[in-house]
C-alpha cells in the first residue's frame, strides 16, 4: 500500500466567527492510500482547539507510515492511534479504498439506505441586526445554527426567531457560557422554539450539567471527543454532536452512533469547517442524526471535486469518484 499525504487551503467565503475563534482559511491534509491500482482518499482537519494542524496530522501519520504500508486493518488502526484528525484521514481513507476495490459505496457495505439530507446553515457570531438580517437572507435554510457568546444572547435570539418565525433553530454556544447565564436564559430558548443547545458550558466543565431539566436538549461536542468519552458524558447531556475529526474517523463514528441509539440519546453529525470529501463520510451518520451540520463547503470560495451538490439545504448524496 502506498501513502501520500496533500495540503489543501480552503478559503472561506466570509470570516467565519465563533465564540472561540475567527476563521478565514483552513489548511487541511488530503491522504490518499493507493493498493492494487485503486485509491482510497479522505480529508481531515481535526479539532484545533486541541493544537491539532496540518503539521501535526502529517507528523503522527508519518509515525506509522511502515505499519500503514505494510498493510492496516480499520480494526487495527484504532489501536495504533488515538482520536483525532490522523487517525480520521487514515480510517475514512481505507473505508474509501475498500469501496473502490470492492465496486461497492460504503454504505452498502455497511446494509444501510441512504437518501439526500438537509444540513443546517451556520450563522457566524455578530451583531443582533446583522444575524438577523442574514437570517433573513437565507430563507432557503430552514434549520439554523446560531454561532453565540455570552453577549446579547436573548437579543439575538428574540431578533432571529422574529425574522424566520418558521425555522428550526439551534445554538452553539462554543463552551463561552456561564453557569449563571446558562440558567438565566432557559425561559427565553423555550419560548423562541430552539430545538438544541449546543457545548453552553467550557469543555471539562460539565458537573454543572449533571442531572440538569433544562428546557431546552443540551448537545455535547468539545466535551465528547470520542466514544471514549460517552459514559463520562452521559447524565449532563441530551445529545452528542459526532463529528469524524474528533472521534478519529467513520469507524469509530458509528459506536457513537450505536451507543446513542441504545442509551436514548439524541444524535447530531457535525463538521470541523472543510470540503466535500470531508462532508461526505459523514453523511452516513447523517442518516441517522436528528440534526444534519455539514455545511462546510458552502462556507468555502471552492471545493473539492466532484463536490458534493447542495440544493437550498439538501445535499445530494457524494459521487463514486469522490468517495466511498
Amino acid at each position: 500500500m502506498q501513502l501520500e499525504l496533500v495540503d489543501t487551503e480552503w478559503q472561506m467565503v466570509e470570516p467565519f466567527v465563533t465564540a472561540s475563534e475567527v476563521t478565514t482559511c483552513i489548511t487541511v491534509v488530503t491522504v490518499t492510500l493507493e493498493q492494487a491500482g485503486r485509491r482510497g482518499r479522505a480529508e481531515t482537519l481535526g479539532a484545533d482547539y486541541l493544537g491539532e494542524t496540518a503539521t501535526t496530522i502529517k507528523s503522527a501519520i508519518e509515525v506509522v507510515r511502515k505499519q500503514i504500508e505494510t498493510g492496516l486493518t480499520r480494526d487495527q488502526l484504532q489501536e495504533l492511534l488515538p482520536p483525532g484528525g490522523a487517525r480520521n484521514g487514515l480510517d475514512c481513507a481505507l473505508w474509501d479504498l475498500e469501496a473502490k476495490r470492492s465496486g461497492h459505496r460504503v454504505w452498502d457495505l455497511l446494509g444501510m439506505g441512504m437518501q439526500p439530507v438537509h444540513t443546517v446553515f451556520t450563522l457566524a457570531l455578530g451583531d443582533v441586526d446583522t444575524m438577523a438580517a442574514k437570517a433573513r437572507a437565507c430563507k432557503n435554510m430552514p434549520h439554523l445554527k446560531l454561532k453565540l457568546n455570552g453577549v446579547d444572547v436573548a437579543d439575538k435570539v428574540s431578533a432571529i426567531r422574529k425574522a424566520r418565525p418558521n425555522a428550526r433553530i439551534m445554538i452553539d454556544a462554543n463552551g463561552s457560557w456561564s453557569p449563571r447565564l446558562l440558567e438565566a436564559l432557559g425561559d427565553v430558548l423555550a419560548s423562541n422554539k430552539i430545538e438544541l443547545l449546543e457545548q453552553p458550558l467550557a469543555m471539562g466543565n460539565d458537573e454543572p450539567l449533571r442531572g440538569l431539566r433544562y428546557p431546552v436538549p443540551l448537545c455535547a461536542d468539545e466535551s465528547c471527543q470520542s466514544s471514549a468519552d460517552l459514559e463520562r458524558v452521559a447524565d449532563s447531556y441530551d445529545a452528542i454532536n459526532i463529528k469524524l475529526d474528533k472521534c478519529g474517523g467513520l469507524t469509530d463514528a458509528l459506536k457513537i452512533l450505536a451507543w446513542c441509539k441504545n442509551h436514548g440519546k439524541q444524535v447530531m453529525v457535525g463538521n470541523m469547517l472543510g470540503s466535500s470529501l470531508a462532508m461526505a463520510p459523514a453523511m452516513i451518520i447523517a442518516q441517522q442524526a436528528a440534526f444534519v451540520d455539514l455545511d462546510g463547503p458552502l462556507w468555502q470560495t471552492r471545493d473539492s471535486q466532484p463536490a458534493i451538490r447542495y440544493a437550498g439545504s439538501l445535499m445530494q448524496l457524494p459521487e463514486r469518484e469522490l468517495w466511498g
